[in-house]
């Protein structure tokens, strides 16, 4: 391979991965629907056009940093002390990442939105319903649907500024508490 395609090849790579950082970066601050193309090509100082090579388009781009918000590893259920801070501390940070985005509102585009959906059951829901019914509870899905969605209230809430105390609790005091409260009838 000469000089000049392993060049190109790297500067590929680079500029893939910099349209997966800002489109990752701009879904969680703005949302799917409020991003577009031009934005994620200029954070990531890279001709939008670039999308269409590299991706196929903003809906495949949105897939692809779902996937990369994920990974192939399991990553434990909510209700695990240390995913549970890894939670609240990335939303503190980044906000709601598209995943837990589509928890609040819909997507304007049907992919993107089936997408994010099928990763918020595959990454958050499942786990802990497999958690409740090892630990026989009852109605364990549904458990499960309103732990996620307690979590994604408090971190949309932490953010929104209407909660003084819950905005500026510590991150882990909050997760103990949050936990605590949460486990608390079982």
């Amino acid at each position: 391979m000469s000089g000049t395609q392993e060049a190109r090849r790297r500067d590929s790579a680079r500029s893939r991965e910099s349209l997966l950082r800002a489109a990752g970066e701009l879904f969680a601050e703005r949302g799917f629907d409020r991003t577009t193309t031009r934005d994620i090509g200029r954070r990531a100082g890279v001709d939008p056009a670039l999308i269409a090579r590299y991706f196929g388009g903003k809906t495949q781009l949105y897939l692809a940093t779902v996937e990369a918000e994920h990974g192939d590893s399991d990553p434990g259920d909510l209700l695990d002390p240390e995913r549970l801070l890894y939670i609240l501390k990335r939303a503190d940070h980044r906000g709601l990442v598209p995943v837990l985005q589509v928890a609040v509102q819909h997507l304007a585009e049907p992919a993107a939105e089936g997408a994010a959906r099928a990763a918020l059951h595959e990454r958050l829901v499942e786990p802990l319903h497999r958690r409740f019914v090892a630990e026989g509870r009852d109605r364990p899905r549904l458990r499960a649907e309103m732990t996620v969605a307690a979590i994604i209230g408090i971190a949309l809430g932490r953010r929104s500024g209407a909660f003084d105390e819950l905005g500026e609790v510590a991150p882990d005091d909050l997760g103990g508490l949050l936990l605590d409260t949460l486990t608390a009838g079982h």
